[in-house]
């Protein structure tokens, strides 16, 4: 869509550009002043020539924005540029507020009463909210089970089964899901599947690509990556767009602001120099960690020691930028650690340049149960990582000088 004062950039076809160059180029709109920059377009409603047009725009017989709870011109230019990065089998994108509200527009607007959902045991706090307790408000069925289990999807399948919707890698255990198998146990029975992409980030898998159907992302994360603002993204097929999520985006106002659709833009620019990174960073220090007597176990894609190792290298580029482990001691010790660190700091979030450590256990998934909790492996010894773009030697000291902390 484009509106009577913006037209798209004259570049070759962005279908022959690598991902880098999309990144860069991709989806970009340029008013009558021809600025090098994306412009930030805030506006919350549009002028029309006429009555006329704007009851063609209403009846969408006149391509153009009409109010930017539906559309705006710096979101459209965020759509389009991670619609081309996440290529074949791309066709649409749309930018929610949030990560979370990219969750639930997925899932529910897609969804209605009568309906079941099957989602991997092992995710974010607020996204087993969203399957385990506010579905069933909505009279949606749902099941969770253990992800890696190929069998346990193929059991829960029940004739209203609708979607499935996993994370791979797990927020954060690292369990990782088989996209194309479970893709496959879902297809067969007839219902779509949703995949939380966050962090592995579109430039380390293409879960579209191993069969699955929608995915979605924190845009808070990775593709900001400097902590600044919050937004999500829903890249699905035309026809889910046209079907269901256009229409609960317009109905129901879980929009992204211009602004932070510019940060995005902004964002994205940079995310494969950011990514690439972060990733041999922490994979590096995986493997330190690995090697220290206070360290109980590491969890990392990657790694050899990875019960999932196989999977991670046929749907993954890379093992990512979060590193958990395990703290071989109690809560007491694994808070001394936190509060010990000098240049990676205690913050929920992740993705951003700057080094962040959590405790899952009493932060992100501190309202599961501690059954819950004990059955996927989140202890109180358990810490996340989200490693940055500080020097590696900077970051190995720190560490090591806060376990010594801990324990001393």
């Amino acid at each position: 869509m484009s509106s009577d004062k913006t037209t798209r950039t004259s570049l070759p076809d962005p279908a022959n550009w690598a991902p880098e160059t999309r990144l860069v180029h991709g989806g970009t709109l340029r008013s009558q002043f021809g600025e090098t920059s994306e412009a930030i377009f805030l506006t919350q409603g549009y002028i029309y020539n006429s009555a006329e047009q704007a009851e063609a725009r209403f009846k969408n017989e006149d391509p153009g924005y009409q109010y930017s709870r539906f559309s705006n011109p710096t979101v459209t230019m965020l759509e389009e540029r991670i619609r081309l990065l996440e290529g074949e089998g791309a066709e649409a994108a749309r930018g929610t507020a949030t990560g979370m509200a990219a969750v639930t527009a997925a899932i529910l607007s897609g969804l209605k009463a009568g309906d079941h959902i099957v989602s991997a045991r092992a995710l974010f706090g607020s996204c087993r909210y969203i399957v385990e307790d506010l579905c069933p408000r909505f009279g949606i069925q749902s099941t969770l089970v253990d992800g890696r289990d190929l069998d346990a999807w193929k059991d829960a399948v029940r004739p209203n089964t609708k979607a499935f919707f996993f994370e791979t890698p797990a927020n954060p255990t690292m369990e990782l899901v088989d996209i194309a198998e479970v893709s496959k146990i879902a297809h067969a029975a007839g219902a779509s599947v949703i995949v939380d992409n966050v962090f592995a980030t579109p430039m380390l898998q293409r879960p579209l690509q191993h069969g699955a159907d929608i995915v979605v992302y924190s845009a808070t994360k990775h593709i900001d990556g400097q902590g600044r603002c919050l937004g999500g993204l829903v890249i699905c097929s035309a026809k889910f767009l046209e079907d269901h999520l256009q229409n609960f985006i317009r109905q129901t106002g879980p929009s992204i602001s211009p602004f932070n659709a510019w940060v995005m833009l902004k964002g994205l620019e940079t995310l494969p120099v950011r990514v690439k990174a972060q990733s041999e960073s922490a994979a590096r220090i995986a493997d330190w960690l690995a090697d220290q007597p206070r360290i109980a176990r590491v969890l990392y894609p990657t790694r050899d020691d990875h019960p999932q190792i196989s999977l991670a290298k046929k749907q993954m580029t890379g093992g990512g930028q979060v590193v958990t482990f395990d703290i071989d001691g109690s809560k007491t010790e694994a808070f001394a650690f936190l509060n010990a660190l000098r240049i990676a700091r205690i913050s929920n979030n992740l993705g951003d340049a700057k080094s962040l450590v959590t405790h899952p256990a009493t932060t992100t998934h501190q309202r599961l149960k501690p059954e819950a909790r004990a059955e996927l492996g989140i202890g109180n010894g358990m810490v996340r990582l989200s490693v940055g773009l500080e020097a590696l030697d900077d970051l190995i000291a720190d560490l090591d000088q806060a376990l010594k902390m801990a324990f001393s």
